[in-house]
This record gives structure tokens, C-alpha cells and sequence, in this order.
């Protein structure tokens, strides 16, 4: 991403030099092209010249909330995964905290302390301050997701003995200290991470959970145990799998990139599942707001188009599961730690934010595009259930603003447009041709045409086949078997070519 942005700067350097491209292909000393693309987008690098003194910087081109300096969430997470992998020890049960049981994974229960507003010390004995302090701002970004905020205000990368009096009028902190004399006061802290031996502590002073009306709501109907029995053990939150994957994945080396990518998408599933968690048990959410048409009734359920006519009202809103005890069952294993989330500031924060997501940066209001392309993703759909999917993202994705919508929803990290992309593979016609049209729409934008190179052969191949065969017809030259679309052979050949990235063979033929 942003490429495009380097290109501009480049090509504005020239011109402000008095010359182009052309003029000045090459740097006279070392051959070389005078200005070139960087290989990571991500960052801006440039030089300050300080006392003659050359100093390179680097400038993020993006930053999500919640990011502060330079950390490593990779660093962070193998930190207390090593030695939990190696030699497992239990947790002192809490209902915010140890989701999973006595041996929730410490990241989990890390993230859990956070998202409720505990109070969480990283201590670093004999280690420099600065590891400290990475840890801490590693930990706020952890939490956040790029998402949520209101961590890094009340975060305090460095602190000592002190100012310890200041740091207990402070609710929810994050701070980061190396005295040790702070993991012997327990009443100062809710949750201790030592860095140094890589474990997690929970007080023994910590504030019990509350009984909540979610908490009864659910154990009424007998879908989760007693609190405090640490009787989860089949992984209905996920968690143990989403930390497997995130574990796999640094071991792959993906990259940090990657890896802030998959906590993003789990802390947007976090808001997403607590929206339906707030509208079982007390009939609303401020957690997401309600566009018209999205409402699902019993006469019309989730995924049923109230007027045939207009396919953008098609109903249904929030997170996808493959059924009603799935749901309620992650419900039920979340409630404590949702429950404890919904009095903090990151929680009204976030209600503010999606108002004005909502009113200032959310064009297509008739439809849900994530629950819709959760359903795509997640569940088998008949041909008319998912025909209307497609008809309603080609009705409603029409400009650029909400091209950009529809991108936030399909990122590269989850497949990108492969799950609109099988559009083109529908039986009726007339959802290959609206994919089609949308596709082209999405290829022309700025941003979209990143996620359209990234496409595969075959379904570029498909793509370019339904757009020929639908020109032919226009022109009244369609023909059945003769091949791709009533095609000759040179222009078989072309589509091919072009469907392959061979744009050379493409633009000869043609």
C-alpha cells in the first residue's frame, strides 16, 4: 500500500529539479536510477543533518491507534509463551482474567487484564529500563488492536517506588517498573508480568468480578458453569486455537506485520461478539449501530432481501456463527470478561467511535458488508442466499469512499477478494456479471487494484472470460463452441495472457 504515494514524490522531485525522467535517468556517480521505490512501503526514510552529522530517521506512513515508539508484539508474546509452553503453571482463577481456565494462555489473560482495566505491572529486574518500556507500549498496542483506546493514556512506560502514591490514584494503569520491592505489595497491582522470568502473576488482592445480569442470564439457562469452577476446558472462546495460530505463525516467520494484523482481526471479532452478547441479554447495543433494512425480523431473518428490487436491503447484521448453540455457547464463555469490559474507558470510548464512524465514514448505511462477507466466508449458502449477497455488494460498492468500506472488511490477511472473487463462478448469470462489475470497479481504485494484483490466475482467467463473453453478446458475435466465450484462437490466446500477468503477449496479440 501507498506505493503510489512514493511515485508522486518521486516525480515531484523531478520536476522540482527542472528535469524528468528521462532527462535524468541516473545518478552520474554511481550509475544507478537517481530515485527509486522503496521495498517497504510502511515506512518513510529520510535523513536529519545534525551538526554534519547525517541521523536517519524513519517515519511510519500509517499508525493505528494505541501505537506509541517502537516495539515488538513478536517479542512481547515469546516472552510468556516459552516458558507457559515449557512448563505450564496454573492461574488463580478470576472470571475477567483466566477465560480458558487455570491454564488460559498468559497473553490471553495479558489481554483479558487490559480490556477489563486492571492494574498491570511489567516488571523487569536487572533489565534496562527501555526493555521495560517496550514491553508496556508492546502490551497497550496488544490490547488495543488497533481498534480500541484509552490504554496508552493511563500507561506508564517507566516508574519507580517513588511515585507509587500518584500511580494508585490512577484506575486500569499499565506501568512498567524494575524494583522488585513492587512484586512483594500485591495490594499494588492487579496482574504482575515479570520479563524476566517470563511469567504472569495474578493478585492475591485482586477485586472479585461482580455478579452480573449477562452472568445470571446465562446460567440460567445452564450454558456455563459456577464461577470460578475452571471447568472451560473445550476452547469455546477460541482462544487456545487463535494462540496456536498466532504461535505458528511467528514461528513461520510472517513478520510483525502479520502478526498485528491476526490481534486486530481478534480484537475486532472481541467487539463484535460483545455487540451480540449486549443485544441477547438486554435487547440492544451501542456497539454497533443499526442501519436501516439491516434490522432481521422473525418474517424476514438474517440474509433475506426485503425488497427484491433493491438488493442493498439485504438483512442481517453482526458477527456470523454456523448456528444458534455456537453462538450462544462463545457468549456464555465471554460473559465474565465482556461484562467487565463494558464499564472501562476503552468501552465508551469505542461507542464514540463507531457514531462517528457510523455518521462520518460509513457510506453504504443500508448494509452490513461485514456480516455479509462473514457469510460468504463462514457458511454454506444455497446458490439464492449467496446470489444475493453478490447482487447487494455490486448495487451498493459503487464509489470510491465506499469501495474503501468494503476493503476494511476484506483484508489481505484473510484472504482479501477471494470470497467475493467466486462470484464469478455462480450459476446465474447475472451474479457473474454484477462480480464483474464490481471487480472492475474495485481494480480502478486507488487502493482496491492492490487487492485485485493479488487475485489468482484462475480467477483473473474467469473474470476475463465473462467480461468477453458479455462484449460479444453486445455485439451480437456470441457463437456457443468456439471455445473461451465464442473467442478465436488469437484472441483464446490474449485472454490467457492476460489472465496469466503475461501483459507483453496480451497487448501483441490484441
Amino acid at each position: 500500500m501507498f506505493i503510489e504515494k512514493f511515485e508522486r514524490m518521486i516525480q515531484q522531485r523531478i520536476e522540482d529539479e527542472g528535469g524528468d525522467s528521462e532527462d535524468r535517468p541516473e545518478s552520474p556517480k554511481s550509475g544507478k536510477p537517481r530515485y527509486t521505490l522503496p521495498r517497504d512501503t510502511h515506512e518513510f526514510e529520510s535523513k536529519i543533518i545534525y551538526n554534519d552529522i547525517p541521523i536517519p530517521v524513519k517515519v511510519p506512513t500509517a499508525v493505528w491507534p494505541e501505537t506509541v515508539g517502537d516495539f515488538s508484539l513478536i517479542k512481547l508474546i515469546q516472552t510468556f509463551s516459552t516458558p507457559h509452553s515449557t512448563s505450564p503453571q496454573p492461574f488463580a482463577l478470576h472470571p475477567h482474567l483466566t477465560t480458558s481456565g487455570a491454564y488460559t494462555h498468559p497473553i490471553i489473560v495479558l489481554v483479558n487484564a487490559m480490556l477489563t482495566q486492571k492494574r498491570v505491572i511489567f516488571l523487569g529486574h536487572n533489565q534496562p529500563s527501555g526493555e521495560v518500556a517496550e514491553a508496556v507500549l508492546a502490551a497497550c498496542a496488544l490490547a488495543s488492536g488497533g481498534i480500541l483506546r484509552g490504554f496508552t493514556r493511563h500507561a506508564f512506560p517507566y516508574t519507580d517506588l517513588t511515585k507509587i502514591d500518584d500511580l494508585l490514584k490512577v484506575p486500569g494503569f499499565i506501568a512498567g517498573v524494575t524494583n522488585p520491592t513492587f512484586a512483594h505489595h500485591p495490594e499494588w497491582w492487579d496482574l504482575l508480568c515479570d520479563l524476566t522470568a517470563g511469567r504472569m502473576k495474578i493478585s492475591s488482592k485482586i477485586e472479585p468480578a461482580p455478579v452480573t445480569e449477562g452472568l445470571l442470564y446465562f446460567q440460567q439457562q445452564n450454558l456455563i458453569p459456577p464461577v470460578n469452577s475452571g471447568a472451560q476446558n473445550s476452547d469455546p472462546t477460541g482462544d487456545n486455537l487463535f494462540m496456536e495460530d498466532i504461535l505458528r505463525s511467528i514461528s513461520n516467520r510472517h513478520g510483525e506485520g502479520a502478526i498485528r494484523a491476526k490481534w486486530r482481526a481478534y480484537i475486532t471479532k472481541f467487539t463484535r461478539v460483545a455487540a451480540a452478547f449486549e443485544e441477547a441479554v438486554y435487547g440492544a447495543s451501542a456497539l454497533y449501530i443499526i442501519g436501516p433494512g439491516e434490522e432481521p425480523s422473525p418474517q424476514s431473518p438474517s440474509g433475506a432481501v426485503a425488497d427484491p428490487s433493491d438488493p442493498a436491503s439485504l438483512r442481517g447484521h453482526g458477527y456470523v456463527w454456523p448456528d444458534e448453540a455456537s453462538k450462544m455457547r462463545e457468549l456464555a464463555a465471554s460473559v465474565s470478561r465482556i461484562e467487565g469490559w463494558r464499564n472501562t474507558r476503552s468501552y465508551y470510548a469505542y461507542i464514540q467511535d463507531v457514531a462517528t464512524m457510523y455518521y462520518a465514514a460509513r457510506p453504504v448505511k443500508k448494509l452490513d458488508l461485514h456480516h455479509h462477507h462473514d457469510r460468504l466466508r463462514t457458511l454454506k449458502l444455497s446458490h439464492a442466499e449467496a446470489g444475493a449477497i453478490y447482487l447487494a455488494f455490486a448495487h451498493a460498492i459503487k464509489d470510491y469512499a465506499s469501495i474503501c468500506q468494503l476493503l476494511t472488511v476484506t483484508p489481505e490477511s484473510q484472504a482479501g477478494l477471494f470470497y467475493i472473487s467466486m462470484g464469478l463462478f455462480h450459476p446465474d448469470k447475472a451474479v457473474r456479471e454484477a462480480t464483474v462489475e464490481l471487480l472492475d470497479r474495485i481494480a480502478a481504485h486507488e487502493a482496491g487494484r492492490h487487492f485485485w494484483n493479488h487475485l489468482s490466475r484462475f480467477v483473473k482467467l474467469a473474470y476475463f472470460r465473462i467480461k468477453r463473453d458479455k462484449e460479444a453478446a453486445e455485439r451480437g458475435l456470441s457463437s456457443p463452441g468456439t471455445g473461451l466465450g465464442g473467442l478465436q484462437p488469437q484472441q483464446q490466446q490474449s485472454l490467457v495472457g492476460v489472465a496469466l500477468g503475461d501483459t507483453t503477449t496480451s497487448s501483441r496479440r490484441s
